[in-house]
């Protein structure tokens, strides 16, 4: 029997109702990045959201995320089964595909929004290697990176994205600056130019549409304004990426703005206090798990968003996070028995 096959097995007997009835006193808050009208892998199909806002409504209480961190700040213990839907980046697709279903169903999220990529003058960075990998003819070769060498195969798309996630792993650790010469370097050695500005796939909605999202229940919240990994920029680039972004979305949409999301999850105490100096009530982190009257307002778990409904059902009822503890012990433990 497969793992999917085991998977549908649980959910269909009831197995993962213990957990959801287990965790009911902890807040859930979802997390989505991309969606796609058809079964793109890096995505989620407008056919599989709609299963889990189905599966939402069935089971929870689906809150704006500022109402459920109003929950858990104003509880010894928060009222029970309470979720909160959170879309990353503000990629255009997110208007055009989640923001339908979202108002058909009548759910309230909330969107974080790179805020000059809503304003067209730039695209995300990690978006560049995956257009170049992409579009690059197929080929074999070897790029000197950051002090390492990488084979990169540009076959099938499957490889090319493989090689896209390879290179912004290493690059996400880098300053702008190397990372800008980089990019270029690696696009000159594929034989291509960047754009500009994004292609249509690549590309963020626009202001007009975030005001209408904003107007409908989807909340436009801070993603930063350039989406740098914020644990590698100083003290002065820190605080303007905080407040500059935060500034520009009070403006467009004319309403206090008070929760934040960390580009790539990324932060440590120093980011941290900039967040809170900053005036943010809350921010999300990419850290899995469920949260309660305990959690940090400011460092808030989130539970990524799953291709299928089993696997979906099996994150979001905290059966995951078990399995991910259990794993973590088992190997601590292996690792005792060696060592020790």
């Amino acid at each position: 029997m497969t793992k999917q096959s085991v998977l549908s097995l649980l959910m269909s007997s009831g197995a993962f109702s213990l957990f959801r009835f287990a965790n009911r006193g902890r807040a859930l808050i979802l997390n989505y990045h991309r969606f796609s009208a058809g079964d793109e892998p890096e995505a989620t199909s407008v056919r599989v959201f709609a299963e889990h806002l189905e599966y939402l409504k069935t089971h929870y209480r689906i809150l704006p995320l500022a109402e459920l961190v109003e929950c858990l700040s104003g509880h010894a213990q928060p009222p029970h089964r309470l979720a909160a839907i959170t879309i990353d980046d503000g990629y255009r697709d997110a208007y055009e595909l989640a923001f339908p279903i979202l108002r058909l169903y009548g759910v309230p999220a909330t969107l974080f929004a790179v805020t000059d990529f809503i304003s067209q003058r730039t695209w995300l960075w990690t978006d560049k290697l995956r257009y170049l990998t992409l579009c690059s003819p197929p080929q074999q070769l070897e790029l000197r990176l950051n002090g390492r060498t990488l084979a990169c195969a540009l076959g099938t798309r499957a490889e090319r994205l493989t090689v896209a996630a390879r290179i912004n792993a290493l690059l996400k650790r880098m300053s702008d600056e190397a990372k800008d010469e980089a990019i270029a370097g690696i696009a000159a050695q594929f034989g291509l130019s960047l754009p500009e500005l994004p292609p249509p796939p690549y590309r963020a909605l626009t202001w007009d549409e975030a005001r209408e999202m904003d107007r409908r229940r989807v909340t436009i919240e801070s993603h930063t304004v350039t989406h740098p990994i914020l644990t590698e920029v100083d003290d002065e680039r820190l605080d303007r990426e905080l407040s500059d972004s935060r500034a520009q979305l009070e403006t467009e949409l004319r309403r206090s703005r008070r929760s934040f999301c960390y580009p790539n999850g990324d932060y440590d105490k120093r980011v941290r206090g900039a967040v809170r100096r900053a005036g943010y009530r809350c921010a999300v982190t990419t850290e899995p798990g469920l949260n309660d009257a305990r959690s940090d307002l400011l460092a808030l778990r989130r539970v990524h968003s799953e291709r299928d409904l089993a696997h979906f059902v099996q994150s979001t009822c905290g059966f995951e996070q078990l399995k991910n503890r259990f794993r973590v012990a088992r190997a601590s433990a292996v690792s005792e028995q060696v060592y020790g």
